[in-house]
Parts: structure tokens; C-alpha cells; sequence
């Protein structure tokens, strides 16, 4: 039986959170930061209010607005939403409040469009478990977090994850974690953030350590790219592109809008509106003035962990159907899209693949567009990267979804069956020996720096494989795929 509620405090106040039966203290729904809204919406993140007595932080604190999944993502991503104004808070699993255990702090993924630190798949009880402080936080998504706006400054949601980190910094101590051991973790966009987290002056020093997964550079937009963006989705809504005019759209019709965008990007993929959105497909991201430039100012001395599932595209082709449906001519249309040449590039990847479809190769091409090449062009930008590749193949849709994007997640939390985390990894068992490893792995980068394979270089390029024939010994590669990834070379 869980004993005594456990209780420590903050800068903002003492709090009250849960222990587990197996003895472990979790917090939740801790505030990091005021409530956007009102006076402060759409500005850079404010220190949360003090308070008076004990405050509850037995329960998730509420989600920032989003505008929910469409089918049939909504049922392979759950992604609850808790109602409230007091979104910038954040989670804390401990394995003791008087120790000094290394601390890990997860930014979640959801494309800048959805996502939080309640999804169930994202408990961090397995990591309080085996040593480590785990802090997951909310950050501002969509219009409130990204949209480029006049009268409010840009990339709101990477400022979320900068006080986030801050709090960290100030607070984690009280909590039993070490504030000179922190490795920031996350996926897809929480990945991304990392990738320009890293790169960031008023980041350096908060983090010392970084996992990314399945997201690195390359996936920002440009000022000009930005406010044209802005100033179609306000005309969408009738309204100018100021920062007034959108706190005035109720949020229930901007979450709605936010998710048709999407929908109108994919169909109307038109340059002169979207600019390089047309190719990542997301209409909000971090703004960088140049994304060369960020990427050479990323801080060359911070340890990662970097890599990508080995079939990323597959989430967004196979649930569609897009994977059947395409022909050769789109195929070639794609490649060429993406920088390469349809007649030397598509036989490599098909000699690597017999028997794929178009539908399969271009889900091919984009896993190196979007995830492959940027995790591999990152860890030769710094001076130590150890590199994965996560290749267990789910059994949804038929086997057909594969080791896709997202698909490592409850492996890394070592959460395999955890309820309502979703149908992504389908309905064969999923091996508990591969979260062992997988997990173990992330445990111990954050611990000593040194997830357990030799680190990644120009001339090795070792790359670890987790979900081989045997998932308790992953396998290591040198420079896995060598014929894709020089396809690459110059173009991304």
C-alpha cells in the first residue's frame, strides 16, 4: 500500500502529490509558468503566481487548446484533453525527494498541433523506478504557440519549453534530482524543439544532455513563410493577422480552423501560400531566420542520443491508404519534390526493397527526407552522438504499419501495456525484452552519457539496431542503408 502523501515545495508554494504502491512520489499538473490568456496571450511565457497553503498536484493539470486528431489517428494516438486555463504546468515522477538522481524532460510530439504530457503512454513511473527524476511538460501548440503574428513574438511554444526548463533549473533539487544532470528527451516535434533548443543561447546550460527521436533540423519555417501563413489562415477566419484579431476567435472554432489548415496545406500544397511548408506539411513550426545557420550554431558539446524508427512514413500512408493508391508518376512527382533524381534514386531504393509498391518506396524517401538524414546530419555536427534505429515491426493494419513513427514510444517509457495508450503497436504481443533494452539504453545515456554502443563517427557511422530476430540483443550496424543515405548528400 502507497504510504503518506508526499510533500515538497517549489519557488511558487509547497505542494501535494501521490505515492505509488511501489513507493515512488509523482506531481502532477506543477505550474511552470502564469496561464496564457487574458492580457497574456500570445506573449512570452510569464512566472507562474505564488500561492498560500499546500496546492493539489494529484492530478494533470490542464492541456494547452489543440484541435484534437483526425480519424483514424485520433483512435492510434490517444490524446486527452484537460479543460482549463493553467496549461503550462508539468509532471514530476521521483524515486526519492532527499536524493540527487540524474533528471530527464520530455517534450512531446504532436506535429506542434497536438499532443501533452498527459498521454498515458508517457507515465514515467519505469524511469522513477530505475533511478531517475522524470519531468514531462506542456508547452503552447498550434496559433497560440506558433503562429507568426504581429504584436506578438515569435516561436511562443519553444518559450514555453525554455521556462520550463528554467523551473527545472530552480525547483528539480527539492524533488531529489540533480539540476547539473539534466537530459532534455522527445519525439517528432518534441524532437525538433531539441533540434532548436540546441542551437538556442538562452537554452544553453539547462540541459546537459539531449535524446532526440525522430526529429531534428530542417523542419522550421522562415519569417516571410511564416506571416504568409498567418495572413491565410486569418483570411480563412475573416479576420487580420494580429495577434487582437486571433485572442478574439472563440477557441472551440480556432482549434477547428487549426485543424482544416492542416487539411488545406495537404491539398493545396501551393508554394506561393505555404513556401517550404509544401514539404514538411506542418503550417506551424518554430521560425528561424535561416535554418543553415541554426543548425551550424548547434552547441557542438552536448552529448546526444539521436535516431529514427526504420519505417517513419508508414503512420501517415498506411492508416490513409495512400499506400495503395499511389502510382509510378506520383512516385517520380515525390522524388523530384524532395530534391532527388527519380532515375538514379528510385532504383536504389527499390534494389533495397523487392517487391515494394510506389506507395512503399515513397514511404521510403520520406522517412529519409523527414527523420533518417536529419538524425544522421546532426550527430556529424557535434563532437559525441551515439545513433539508433528502431526496426520492430507492428502487427496494426495487418502488419502493413511496420516499425512507424511513434512506434518506439512505449518501448523508451517501458510501457507496454499500459491502458489507453492507443492501437499503434497492434494486436500481437509486443516483446517486453526490446522495452528492456530500449528503455535501459535511455536510462543509462542519462545517467553516465554513455548509452552502451560506441558513438557515432564519419568513419564507422555505428548505428544501434533495437528489434532484430532477437529483442533482447539489439544488433550493431555500421552505416546502415550506405547507397541512400550519399542520395542525400548535397540535396538534405
Amino acid at each position: 500500500m502507497a504510504g503518506a502523501a508526499p510533500e515538497t515545495f517549489t519557488r511558487h508554494g509547497r505542494i501535494r502529490g501521490t505515492e505509488t504502491a511501489k513507493g515512488l512520489a509523482v506531481f502532477r499538473g506543477i505550474p511552470y509558468a502564469a496561464p496564457p490568456f487574458g492580457p497574456l496571450r500570445f506573449r512570452a511565457p510569464r512566472p507562474a503566481p505564488a500561492w498560500d497553503g499546500v496546492r493539489d498536484a494529484t492530478a494533470f493539470g490542464p492541456t494547452a487548446p489543440k484541435g484534437g486528431y483526425a480519424p483514424p489517428f485520433d483512435v492510434l494516438l490517444p490524446d486527452p484533453v484537460v479543460p482549463g486555463e493553467d496549461c503550462l504546468n508539468l509532471n514530476v515522477w521521483t524515486p526519492s525527494l532527499d536524493g540527487r538522481a540524474p533528471v530527464m524532460v520530455w517534450l512531446h510530439g504532436g506535429a506542434f498541433l497536438n499532443g501533452s504530457s498527459a498521454v498515458p503512454t508517457y507515465d514515467g513511473a519505469a524511469f522513477a523506478r530505475d533511478g531517475v527524476v522524470l519531468v514531462s511538460a506542456n508547452y503552447r501548440l498550434g496559433t497560440d504557440g506558433y503562429l507568426a503574428l504581429d504584436g506578438a513574438p515569435d516561436n511562443r511554444g519553444v518559450l514555453d519549453q525554455i521556462a520550463a526548463l528554467r523551473w527545472v533549473r530552480d525547483n528539480i533539487a527539492a524533488f531529489g534530482g540533480d539540476p547539473g544532470r539534466v537530459t532534455v528527451f522527445g519525439e517528432s516535434a518534441g524532437a525538433m524543439s531539441i533540434a532548436y533548443l540546441l542551437a538556442e543561447p538562452a537554452a544553453r546550460g539547462l540541459f546537459h544532455r539531449a535524446i532526440l527521436q525522430s526529429g531534428a533540423h530542417g523542419l522550421t519555417v522562415r519569417p516571410g513563410t511564416a506571416r504568409r501563413i498567418a495572413a491565410h489562415f486569418a483570411g480563412t477566419l475573416g479576420i487580420e493577422p494580429t495577434a487582437e484579431a486571433f485572442a478574439a476567435v472563440p477557441p472551440d472554432r480556432l482549434g477547428q480552423a487549426q485543424t482544416a489548415l492542416r487539411a488545406d496545406l495537404a491539398a493545396h500544397p501551393d508554394p506561393a501560400v505555404w513556401g517550404e511548408a509544401v514539404r514538411t506539411m506542418i503550417p506551424f513550426a518554430p521560425v528561424a531566420d535561416d535554418p543553415a545557420a541554426m543548425a551550424a550554431a548547434t552547441d557542438p558539446e552536448v552529448p546526444l542520443l539521436v535516431g529514427s524508427t526504420t519505417e517513419e512514413y508508414r503512420l501517415f500512408t498506411v492508416p490513409t491508404g495512400a499506400v495503395d493508391a499511389v502510382g509510378e508518376a506520383r512516385l517520380r512527382q515525390v522524388a523530384a519534390v524532395y530534391g532527388l533524381d527519380p532515375d538514379t534514386a528510385l532504383p536504389v531504393y527499390a534494389a533495397a526493397r523487392p517487391g515494394a509498391g510506389p506507395g512503399d518506396l515513397i514511404s521510403a524517401l520520406l522517412t529519409d527526407w523527414f527523420f533518417r538524414i536529419p538524425a544522421v546530419r546532426l550527430a556529424e555536427s557535434v563532437r559525441r552522438a551515439h545513433v539508433y534505429e528502431f526496426g520492430w515491426r507492428s502487427s496494426a493494419y495487418e502488419g502493413k504499419l511496420g516499425a512507424c513513427h511513434g512506434s518506439e514510444l512505449p518501448f523508451v517509457f517501458d510501457n507496454l501495456g499500459i491502458s489507453g495508450a492507443g492501437t499503434l503497436l497492434g494486436p500481437a504481443p509486443a516483446p517486453q525484452a526490446l522495452a528492456d533494452a530500449m528503455h535501459g539504453a535511455w536510462v543509462a545515456f542519462a545517467t553516465t552519457g554513455d548509452p552502451g554502443w560506441p558513438a557515432y563517427t564519419a568513419e564507422r557511422r555505428a548505428t544501434l539496431h533495437f528489434g532484430g530476430p532477437d529483442p533482447a540483443v539489439p544488433r550493431l550496424v555500421d552505416d546502415p542503408l550506405p547507397a541512400e543515405r550519399a542520395l542525400w548528400d548535397g540535396v538534405r
